[in-house]
């Protein structure tokens, strides 16, 4: 068994091309918060990642603009401060509904998956017992 970060769990190593899963994070990131900064996504999206790998802050933002893009969510330039200007997120009302549907897919998701890895470990067993 690989271990993760040192950590007494298998390796996701496979799952890290699913940026995809950047995306329901980062609706509910903005759910949560209201309204927030690119940066500030990028730092608590890790912490809330539906895999064991890093999401690189490139993908936050690309993933961003394609949410914008498809109305999920709307920005505007914070140009209040000494620092350069920042872009706030919010979500809109299509993308509260885009969350909703992410939690759909992904609960029936997990279903899946729980389904695949009981059959795997009884595939294990049986194979186990008839060394």
């Amino acid at each position: 068994m690989k271990l993760f970060e040192g950590k007494d769990i298998p390796c996701a190593c496979a799952m890290v091309k699913l940026y995809r899963f950047a995306e329901p994070v980062l609706l509910l990131l903005l759910r949560q918060k209201g309204r927030a900064y690119g940066y500030e996504l990028a730092q608590e999206l890790n912490d809330h990642a539906l895999t064991g790998s890093n999401i690189e802050r490139g993908a936050v933002y690309r993933t961003l603009r394609t949410l914008e893009a498809n109305g999920n969510v709307i920005s505007d330039w914070d140009v209040s401060g000494s620092g350069p200007a920042r872009r706030h997120y919010c979500l809109t009302p299509r993308g509260e509904e885009h969350l909703q549907e992410w939690a759909e897919v992904l609960e029936r998701l997990a279903e899946s998956m729980q389904g695949f890895s009981h059959e795997a470990r009884a595939l294990q067993r049986t194979t186990k017992a008839a060394e």
